[in-house]
Formats: C-alpha cells, structure tokens, sequence
C-alpha cells in the first residue's frame, strides 16, 4: 500500500504508512487537525526522574501520555497504534551517543520500557495555516529549524540540560496572532518563548540550526522561537542513560487528538 499524500489522511492512514514503511519523511503538515508528539522510550528504571524533569518543566515537556511499562500501545490518545512500528523514523541511542537510526524498534522494546509522548508544536502548525500565517519551512518542504539555547531546564535526578527551540520565521504584523493562536495551546508548548533576538538565547546564527535545516526567511521576518520536544530528549543524551529510543528529529508520532482553534 502507498501513501503519496498524508496531508488529510486519518491517523490510522499514517500509523499504517509507517508500518508499511511507505512513509519515511519529515511529519510537518500530515495528518490535518491531529496533534502530534515527540516520542521518547526508556527502561523502566530512568521513567520516574525523567517524568519529574518533564513535570518541571512543562513548557518544552507536556506530557501527552505515558504508557505503562512493556505496553507499547498509547491506550489513551492513539488506541490501535503501536509506537514500535507507527513512527517514520526512529533513533536509537546508547550511553548518549546516537547510534542508529531506523524504522521500527520491535527487536529492541523489552518488557520494562516506558514510552512518554510531548506534545509537538507541529500540530498547531495546522491552526496557523488555517489562520493565513505563513509556515515558511513547509512551503519550502525542509525540515524545519531547532536549536540548543542558553536557557537551563530545571534538573530532576539524572536528568538536567538546556532548553531546546525550535523557529518560525513570522511576518512582523502577524506575529502577534501567532502569538495568540499558539499561547491557547499548551499542550503542544503554547506561545513563543521569545520572539526578535537570537543571541538573547545564545544562538549566533540562526542559518546554522542545531537540528533540521536552514529555513530561508523573507525580507522584514522576525524569528519567533517555542520550546521543543528536543529538549527532554537532550536531556537524557546528557544522563547518558544506558539505552533511550526516540523519534528522528521531525519524524513524529501522530495522535488521535484533536487540535482546534479556540
């Protein structure tokens, strides 16, 4: 089966994609009105500090879901799915090192695993077209810019680290709106965390992401940043923790949830 167009398939349509590994891009724009989450699984033993640092920091971390151990089925925001299989691509790191990355994880989920889902700002991405906004990595069909801060998360047991941004360049009167339509959902991060200045987030350049690729910004665009679900993920390369299975970076899991506009 092939899938040439999951921009208003169904989430089922994108879990059976993945399966069929008919599907093997970045998910911005797929799955219209979905929300979207960044993925990350770890022995049971990590689960309980990370989802404190989560819980500290609910800004790059709002939790979504978090599976009981061994069950890779995310009974209550994508019943049906499997995040083993339902994913285009994931990264397999050991110690905090990547050390692989491929598209699917059966062989490597035991029965002590724990998977958390964080809501991703990929899906009030779909708000913001709706509302005429410009989402300028889409048009350009790149994966979309993210980069380390200077800004430390609050530390939890093992797990500690700087937030992590990803930008959307806006048009200077309209980011106001995106500022309104993103601050109504924090389940997917919400508003901006800073808006106009790169360096005040200790980012020097802003054509040299840290994750994804160079977005090309027009003349007069502000570059508006919202914390990442990069950054709990960060965090755990960090602990260095003996095994951490994630989603590639703009290869995310897609929910039966819901985004609408207030």
């Amino acid at each position: 089966m092939e899938f040439v167009d999951l921009q208003h398939a169904e989430p089922i349509e994108a879990w059976r994609a993945n399966r069929a590994n008919a599907w093997a891009r970045p998910t911005s724009g797929i799955c219209h009105g979905f929300v979207q989450a960044n993925l990350v699984m770890l022995p049971q033993d990590d689960a309980f500090d990370f989802m404190r640092f989560a819980q500290r920091n609910p800004k790059p971390c709002p939790i979504l879901e978090v599976t009981d151990a061994g069950d890779p089925e995310p009974k209550l925001t994508a019943p049906g799915a499997d995040l083993r299989t339902d994913l285009p691509k994931y990264s397999v790191y050991r110690e905090g090192a990547l050390v692989e990355e491929r598209s699917d994880v059966v062989d490597l989920w035991t029965d002590d695993m724990v998977a958390f889902l964080f809501g991703c700002s990929f899906s009030f991405e779909h708000l913001l077209l709706d509302a005429g906004l410009p989402i300028r990595h889409i048009d350009q069909g790149i994966n979309g810019p993210v980069y380390l801060s200077n800004r430390e998360c609050v530390p939890a047991g093992q797990f500690r680290g700087k937030l992590v941004v990803s930008m959307r360049p806006m048009p200077p009167d309209r980011v106001a709106e995106a500022v309104t339509i993103t601050h109504a959902h924090p389940e997917v991060h919400g508003g901006p965390v800073h808006i106009g200045s790169p360096e005040k987030l200790g980012i020097d350049n802003v054509d040299e992401p840290d994750w994804g690729e160079r977005v090309r910004m027009e003349p007069g665009d502000v570059p508006v940043f919202w914390a990442c679900g990069v950054t709990p993920q960060q965090a755990a390369i960090e602990a260095k923790t003996e095994l951490m299975i994630t989603h590639s970076t703009g290869h995310m899991f897609v929910t039966g949830m819901r985004i609408d506009s207030e």
